[in-house]
């Protein structure tokens, strides 16, 4: 090495500063970016087919989330591929949805995990449809399918004493 390429290394950017060794990107933490980036459009109600929401309405409840439902991702050495499976909401086109989606995933994997992306195929398989006040559709509760008419607590156990 002379001093010339010694130099024109040392004034390229930071990036290339520290090029000796491997970094692995794993599928999961590229998923997480996806998972993300896809979340975050507008029109996006929800990632994920009707059976794997189902699981993340019960994770939702413990406190837990999964940033990857919904999403698969193959990651090589220099590029990603992506599929993602979404619910849309109603009155978002669903064709410029996919295409925003898509165009958002492009700009978050090559930003922040400094690879080039090959793909993003999206499946819309859901729109959510609001209930006429604008809440989300409820289902009665499990007391009050059995009848119970409300959750059984301390004060509803004991009986009133005349």
């Amino acid at each position: 090495m002379d001093g010339q390429s010694g130099s024109l290394e040392a004034s390229e950017s930071s990036d290339q500063e520290f090029t000796q060794g491997r970094t692995v990107i794993s599928d999961t933490a590229v998923a997480k970016v996806v998972g993300v980036a896809a979340r975050g459009v507008p029109g996006v109600h929800a990632l994920g087919s009707g059976a794997s929401r189902s699981i993340g309405a019960i994770r939702d409840v413990v406190g837990a989330t999964d940033l990857t439902q919904g999403i698969r991702v193959e990651v090589g050495e220099s590029q990603v591929a992506v599929d993602i499976i979404l619910m849309a909401e109603y009155g978002y086109p669903l064709q410029t949805l996919a295409n925003t989606v898509r165009a958002a995933v492009y700009e978050a994997v090559e930003g922040l995990v400094g690879r080039n992306v090959i793909e993003v195929n999206i499946e819309i398989t859901d729109v959510f449809i609001p209930t006429p006040d604008g809440d989300k559709p409820q289902r009665p509760r499990l007391t009050e399918r059995l009848g119970a008419g409300k959750p059984a607590t301390a004060s509803n156990d004991q009986e009133e004493q005349p």
